[in-house]
């Protein structure tokens, strides 16, 4: 049996080491973390997503704020509004959950972020001081799996890394975060995609194999070299009446036949996905006692 690389354990571990640290900031009278979330529109998912950031944010010890705009809101509107929390001194960390409406520009919501609040990693100061290898905010969903194979003890070190996906949420931070000089890190990375030729060739050589393709079930056995470390970031829904919701969840990785082979492997749900948010959080404590912009 491989070794389950449990997300959700080690996420409330973080979560546990993040509330004892704000308990040392409130003893000794210091300013408590704060976060502020946009959330605009109604898409069920973004709420649930924040909500449950609000409320981790309640578990440890945080201060939040939760901002909510019509998906009517202009993008002058929406942008005033950063600016103005970007202004606000007793804000740490912004966040603004995506996906936003299509008459809104990402880019320019994300660029308009001060660097210093832009917990969620994105802005081009801290992917550019990333791939620098400079103190920065990592990208929540990276830096989670970064986390889950320093915590699990992976070597990584000379190993080749092969990652599927190339957005630059996961898989393009992720092949940098595993190239760069430390551990987890000193591997040698393939970064492929939609357009790559060989791909079932490529993944069989993988020592670790990081899948973040958005599609279900799509690596299986026969891609999976024997003893390979899996991390599946993706999570979908898929419609099944024997379940009391109606649907389960399943990841890019065929789970059952891949972990026959695995050494280790993380499952979906319970895996990638509980680290975002532990991740998060720790960047907003960063943010908060100015470890990485001083």
């Amino acid at each position: 049996m491989p070794t389950i690389i449990d997300g959700k354990k080690t996420s409330q571990d973080i979560k546990n080491e993040i509330a004892a640290r704000v308990a040392e900031i409130k003893a000794e009278g210091g300013k408590i973390p704060h976060l502020a979330a946009i959330l605009v529109g109604n898409d069920g998912a973004s709420q649930t997503y924040v909500g449950a950031k609000v409320k981790a944010c309640h578990e440890i010890g945080f201060e939040s704020t939760l901002v909510r705009m019509e998906d009517t809101v202009s993008e002058e509107e929406l942008l005033a509004k950063v600016e103005e929390i970007n202004e606000n001194p007793d804000i740490d960390g912004l966040i603004v959950q995506l996906p936003l409406p299509k008459h809104i520009s990402v880019e320019k919501v994300t660029d308009k972020i001060k660097p210093e609040k832009d917990v969620d990693g994105f802005t081009p100061a801290n992917v550019g001081r990333m791939a620098l290898n400079w103190p920065a905010y990592v990208a929540a969903t990276p830096y989670g799996i970064v986390e889950l194979l320093k915590r699990y003890e992976i070597e990584t070190s000379g190993k080749h890394c092969v990652v599927i996906g190339r957005s630059h949420i996961v898989g393009s931070p992720m092949s940098i975060l595993m190239a760069r000089n430390g551990y987890p890190g000193n591997a040698t990375v393939t970064l492929t995609h939609s357009r790559t030729q060989n791909l079932k060739e490529i993944a069989q050589s993988a020592d670790i194999l990081i899948v973040a393709l958005g599609k279900p079930e799509f690596v299986t056995a026969d891609m999976v070299k024997p003893g390979a470390v899996v991390i599946d970031v993706g999570i979908h829904r898929v419609e099944d009446s024997s379940k009391k919701s109606g649907f389960r969840l399943i990841g890019d990785v065929k789970f059952d036949e891949v972990a026959e082979k695995a050494s280790a492997i993380t499952p979906v749900p319970g895996g990638v996905g509980p680290m975002t948010i532990a991740s998060l959080l720790y960047n907003t404590l960063l943010a908060a006692e100015r470890k990485v912009y001083g």
